[in-house]
């Protein structure tokens, strides 16, 4: 092989290991966003279970208008996209904690108003 064909291969064996290099760093930002859609999708989900509780009679099992005595059900504390946990439980809002099954530096704070809504939502790790 002469000169020119060797720095072509090498050229080559370049270009594919940084094309691999930049499929690789796609693939992981994909799966973070992924991660941290699913992980939103389980909080709304969550609030209103929350807010069912909140608007439900007491002797039905809620809260009778009070998020203070609200617990996540079992099955629901966590899945294969993060566990689930309440901070902060109050008469008119509720604050819940999930962290990725994925990376636990990545976290969503939200807090649930009296009506059912989001009322704020904050991002840890790489969900920033």
């Amino acid at each position: 092989m002469g000169q020119q064909q060797l720095l072509l291969v090498i050229l080559g064996v370049i270009v594919v290991g940084f094309a691999i290099a930049v499929g690789i760093t796609l693939f992981g930002a994909q799966s973070v966003s992924s991660n941290r859609d699913a992980m939103i999708n389980d909080i709304n989900h969550l609030a209103m279970v929350a807010y069912q509780f909140r608007i439900s009679l007491r002797s039905m099992g809620g809260g009778e208008g009070d998020y203070s005595t609200f617990v996540i059900p079992l099955q629901m504390r966590s899945n294969s996209n993060g566990l689930y946990s309440v901070t902060n439980a109050q008469s008119n809002t509720l604050t819940l904690k999930a962290i990725s099954a994925i990376a636990a530096s990545n976290t969503i704070t939200v807090t649930i108003n009296s009506n059912g809504r989001l009322s704020s939502l904050t991002f840890g790790g790489d969900f920033q």
